[in-house]
């Protein structure tokens, strides 16, 4: 349905199903592009690029010169200074680093471009339906604020007095902001799927609110445990009850820092928030079985099973990197899962807040 100047206010079907494939694309790269981040955390590889480039630095560098004028500038922040140049890293072994690094960056960018120049068309031919433009242009900021974030986290790093990493904090919003936008990006799709069904969007309620609550605070807890490295505190060994469901053969671990009172150990010492992290894991997992259950009661199954199984692999996966005394590979497995986890619940609480169907398009 269009009004006297050709602006359309639903769009047609065709146009909303590119706008669909267009949204999940961009959320499969944002999925990719959260597991990479996850190599380059895992491989301390986030600091091997001391500069943003955001035009030039699409090239690595080209020759030795370059090469060692990279390592140069790497050699004087405290990750070499104090770790890895006493280490005795070699020119190869930084290569390796900042290969991640970069194609991190990469990713970034082309994930923007593949927002940025589809909407960019849509807009331009004037088919986006009333009301999406300003959640175009919101997801469009928080891509552009992604990067921000991103380089204020390397920043943290790169200091003469900064520790031998990136500030949790910072490693925190980085990673929450892609996850933000991941559920934006699934949500909006689903809102124009409606569209195409004439049916429309959908609306948080006061429980789907409480379990999304829940999710991001244990997602906050695990970028913490990330950036802090406190997935190394709790031991290690297969099938090791001492490491887990125990840290270091005790339900509370020894050494936690009380010192500075409860709120600053929650969100400062390792071993606290790895505590934390792992236990509250089972509270969001009994609401996402409530919800799972809620979706089965309105036959809703698929759903229901993407949930169960996205959070029955993410426990697996996370108890087996402590297992494993945080493998690369399974800690990455364990991000990547919790994306998909992300986009299994925002898919789960779009479908609990859909209303009453009202057939739009066929009222156009």
């Amino acid at each position: 349905m269009r009004i006297s100047d050709g602006r359309p206010i639903i769009g047609t079907s065709d146009d909303l199903g590119a706008m669909v494939r267009w949204l999940l694309s961009v959320a499969l790269l944002v999925i990719l592009i959260v597991a990479v981040g996850g190599i380059t955390r895992l491989t301390e590889a986030g600091l091997s690029i001391t500069q943003w480039k955001p035009v030039t630095g699409v090239l690595p560098p080209l020759n030795e010169a370059q090469w060692q004028a990279e390592f140069a500038s790497y050699k004087q922040i405290p990750q070499y200074i104090d770790v890895n140049g006493p280490a005795g890293m070699t020119l190869e072994q930084y290569k390796f680093i900042y290969f991640w690094e970069w194609v991190h960056r990469l990713l970034a960018r082309i994930v923007g471009l593949v927002f940025a120049v589809p909407l960019a068309w849509f807009w331009y031919r004037r088919t986006i339906p009333l009301g999406y433009k300003g959640r175009f242009l919101a997801l469009l900021a928080l891509g552009g604020l992604q990067g921000a974030l991103g380089w204020w986290m390397v920043s943290s790093g790169l200091s003469a007095d900064a520790l031998d990493r990136v500030s949790h904090f910072r490693l925190a919003a980085h990673l929450l902001t892609a996850l933000l936008t991941l559920a934006g990006l699934i949500w909006t799709a689903l809102d124009l799927r409606n569209l195409t069904q004439g049916k429309p969007p959908a609306h948080l309620t006061g429980f789907t609110v409480t379990v999304l609550a829940m999710l991001a605070f244990q997602l906050f807890m695990g970028a913490l445990t990330a950036g802090m490295r406190a997935g190394y505190v709790a031991g290690a060994g297969w099938f090791s009850g001492d490491a887990w469901p125990l840290m270091q053969g005790r339900l509370l671990p020894a050494g936690i820092d009380w010192s500075q009172g409860f709120f600053h150990a929650l969100f400062n010492d390792p071993y606290l928030v790895h505590f934390v992290h792992r236990w509250w894991a089972w509270a969001v997992v009994l609401v996402l079985i409530g919800m799972a259950r809620e979706l089965r009661t309105r036959r809703r199954r698929p759903i229901s099973f993407a949930i169960h199984c996205a959070f029955g692999l993410q426990i697996i996966l996370g108890i087996c990197t402590v297992w494993s005394g945080v493998s690369l590979w399974l800690a990455v497995a364990h991000q990547l899962c919790g994306a998909l986890l992300v986009a299994a619940t925002v898919w789960g609480t779009h479908a609990l807040g859909r209303r009453d169907p009202v057939n739009l398009l066929a009222a156009a």
